[in-house]
Formats: C-alpha cells, sequence, structure tokens
C-alpha cells in the first residue's frame, strides 16, 4: 500500500486491476501499520471501516483519531493522508464515480455534511451489520463470475445505514437546523467559490442582504462571510499544490485570481507561508 504514493492523483485502476470487470468496485483490507508520508486524492470514493485501530487519518489537512468501529468516508478530489498503528484492522471497498453515482441517493444527507463529518463512530449493532455487508461483498468479488447486482445492493444498504448512523451527528450541529440558510450558503460557495469571491452575490442567490449573511456567519461561526469563501478558496489552492505539478500561476488563475502576486500574497495571508513553501514543505 505504501507504493500509492508515488501517485498523487490515484486512479482505481491502479489498484489489483484483475479484480473485477471494468474496475468498478474493489475491495481491499489493511493489516498492521501503514503509513503514508505525502498526502494524494483518489479519483474515487472510498467507504473505509475500522474493526481496530490507532494512528490518525488526515482527510483535507485535518486530522482524525482513529479507533475500531468506525467508519471513514473519502470523496474524490479529497487530499489524505494516513499514520496508521501496528493494531491496525480496517476493510476498504474503492467506489468508482459512476457506480458512486448510482448510490448517492442512498446517502440520504448532502454530500457536503458527509465531507464536513467524514468520520462516523458506530454502534455496535450498526458496526456489526455494516462488517456483515464488507464481508459478503468481499466474497461476492472472489467468485470467478460476479454478480454485480448483489455488490451494488449490498453498497446502497450499506450507504443507507451509514445514513443512519450519521443521521445522530448531523443533528448535534443544530446550526443548519436552526439556520438552514446557512447551509445553503455554504453548499453556494462550494459551487461557485472559483468565479464568485464577493458574499453580494450570494446573498442575492439566498434574497437576503450582504450585511445580515455576514452578521449570521459571526453570530454562529465565529467568522465573516467572506472569510468562509476564502476558507475554501485556500482549501482548493492546498489539494492543487500537493496534487499536481502545475505552474502556481495556472493555479491561480484556475482559482479566478488574473494576477499570481495577488493570489501569492492572500495564500500567504491566510496561511502565513507562501504557494511555494506551502508545495516544498
Amino acid at each position: 500500500m505504501d507504493a500509492i504514493t508515488n501517485f498523487p492523483t490515484l486512479d482505481i485502476s491502479e489498484f489489483w486491476p484483475s479484480q473485477g470487470a471494468g474496475n468498478n468496485l474493489l475491495y481491499h483490507e489493511i493489516i498492521g501499520k501503514r503509513h503514508i508520508e505525502k498526502a494524494h486524492k483518489h479519483d474515487f470514493f472510498l467507504f473505509m471501516l475500522f474493526e481496530a485501530g490507532s494512528g490518525t487519518h488526515s482527510i483535507d489537512f485535518v486530522d482524525h483519531q482513529v479507533k475500531g468501529q468506525q467508519l471513514h468516508l473519502l470523496f474524490p478530489e479529497q487530499i489524505h493522508k494516513w499514520d496508521l498503528n501496528g493494531d491496525t484492522h480496517a476493510h476498504q471497498l474503492m467506489i468508482s464515480r459512476s457506480i458512486f453515482e448510482t448510490l448517492a441517493n442512498s446517502l440520504r444527507f448532502s454530500l457536503i455534511m458527509y465531507q464536513n463529518y467524514p468520520v462516523i463512530n458506530l454502534s455496535n449493532k450498526a458496526y456489526q451489520h455494516i462488517l456483515y455487508e464488507f464481508q459478503h461483498i468481499k466474497t461476492e468479488l472472489s467468485k470467478p463470475d460476479i454478480l454485480w447486482e448483489i455488490i451494488q445492493m449490498r453498497t446502497k444498504l450499506i450507504a443507507l445505514m451509514i445514513s443512519q448512523e450519521a443521521e445522530t451527528i448531523f443533528n448535534n450541529h443544530t446550526v443548519y437546523q436552526t439556520k438552514p440558510l446557512l447551509f445553503r450558503y455554504r453548499s453556494l460557495i462550494d459551487a461557485h467559490y472559483k468565479t464568485e469571491k464577493l458574499v453580494a452575490f450570494y446573498a442575492d442567490q439566498l434574497n437576503i442582504s450582504a450585511n445580515y449573511l455576514n452578521i449570521l456567519c459571526k453570530r454562529y461561526f465565529n467568522v465573516s462571510a467572506t472569510a468562509l469563501i476564502h476558507e475554501r478558496l485556500v482549501l482548493e489552492a492546498k489539494r492543487i499544490l500537493l496534487t499536481t505539478e502545475k505552474p502556481i500561476k495556472a493555479i491561480a488563475f484556475d482559482l479566478g485570481f488574473y494576477d499570481v502576486a495577488y493570489f501569492s500574497k492572500f495564500f500567504k495571508k491566510q496561511t502565513q507561508i507562501t504557494p511555494h513553501v506551502f508545495r516544498e514543505q
């Protein structure tokens, strides 16, 4: 598994190409210590179920402590790396974009919620049920004639059970229940941050004033409305810097900055280091 650090962006076909037709869904088991020093991203979706383990799993530059009966979700384009200790035992389902689109509706909440809270601590009952489905998918994939309909149905069932467990977690983040408008704001940012960097655009989409949107963000997130736009820009800049060799000028242009000096100044203001230094770290 350590060899994957050689590929900044990993395609599902890099993994065991003989395991299944079309490389649409793959199963992999992790036992023992694993370390990925260089962050990378996938072009596929990942369910990762921990039977046991310890260490850290970093997703989009946030470190999550690993333990047993946890499920970690990783979306395409998200940056991750891990440092897993020797007691680790985990199961992975790698799901291509095309397959994931067929089961996305089984994740009953907005995908942004799962990306913001990618680690779910499972009840013992839910863990046992999900593990059961993982093991049966593993068995089905090992057959000479794979019945993909069964695998897809089991994967959808896993997604539904994850949603059931995630409901409590998401409901605890009452800011989105109290002010669903703020959830819409974050969704709009995710859709338009490259081209729209002014709060006025989003406020107009939400049919409120920019001043009121700013008041809500400060009250519920303790940051300005502009800061949330900047946060998303910096996240994407970090992802591109770490996983591509694009010139910084090209990255700036991709993110809607037409002056590389201004982009570098913006990035440094947000992170205290320049894009070049961040890439070289």
